[in-house]
């Protein structure tokens, strides 16, 4: 029976998903988050990237009017705390745009990590976009090595691909990736590579199930 490691920690029903397949399955977080404490602050337009800017967010309960998501699991951690959400995208660049075309006349807060992608700020700076940046969290490398080979893989962020590449090689693993931002650090290591159809840990996990299975 095919072995799958994620390198995230998952939710219960996300293994199980997992676990109803047949598959065996390992995990382990290959990276840690350090949120950044700071005073509460309120502002007008936010940009959120991810689950744990949304997190850091509400942990230091800073006042946003209204939010921009990445992501639908983003924009419902921010709703189940009653921020207002106004857009959302897929991805970074997409929500770029659409900052680009609809709101190009207002001032932004963009909150993200000390490993945040340049997508979003590089679209704000060539069209003179207002913004600032807000560092809330900071992600480390959580490095571990493994003695086995697994026959899939799963990554949720190029950090995550970062860590395991550093005291493992891919070998003839398949990848399965979130997004092009994950499947790109990927491919510096092997083209044996899945991209998930929507960004979300539930269709990584579904992509790697049908994969292994048909083996």
């Amino acid at each position: 029976m095919p072995t799958l490691l994620s390198t995230k920690k998952l939710s219960t029903a996300q293994k199980q998903l997992v676990l109803n397949s047949g598959l065996r399955f390992v995990e382990y977080d290959a990276i840690q988050i350090d949120f950044v404490d700071f005073k509460a602050i309120s502002v007008e337009n936010a940009i959120i990237t991810s689950k744990n800017t949304a997190k850091a967010v509400i942990k230091n309960n800073i006042s946003i009017q209204k939010c921009f998501c990445v992501g639908e699991k983003t924009s419902e951690v921010l709703k189940n705390h009653n921020y207002k959400i106004v857009e959302v995208a897929d991805y970074g660049r997409n929500l770029a745009n659409i900052v680009l075309n609809k709101y190009s006349d207002q001032s932004f807060s963009f909150f993200c990590g000390n490993k945040r992608r340049e997508e979003i700020p590089s679209v704000l700076k060539e069209n003179h976009i207002a913004f600032e940046e807000i560092e809330v969290y900071k992600t480390r490398l959580n490095f571990q090595h493994f003695q086995q080979e697994f026959d899939g893989i799963l990554f949720f962020s190029p950090s995550a691909v970062q860590s395991f590449t550093k005291e493992n090689q891919l070998k003839d693993s398949i990848v399965f990736c979130i997004g092009k931002t994950t499947a790109s650090e990927a491919k510096k290591h092997t083209e044996n590579i899945v991209t998930a159809t929507k960004p979300s840990i539930e269709n990584v996990i579904v992509q790697a199930v049908k994969n292994l299975k048909s083996r």
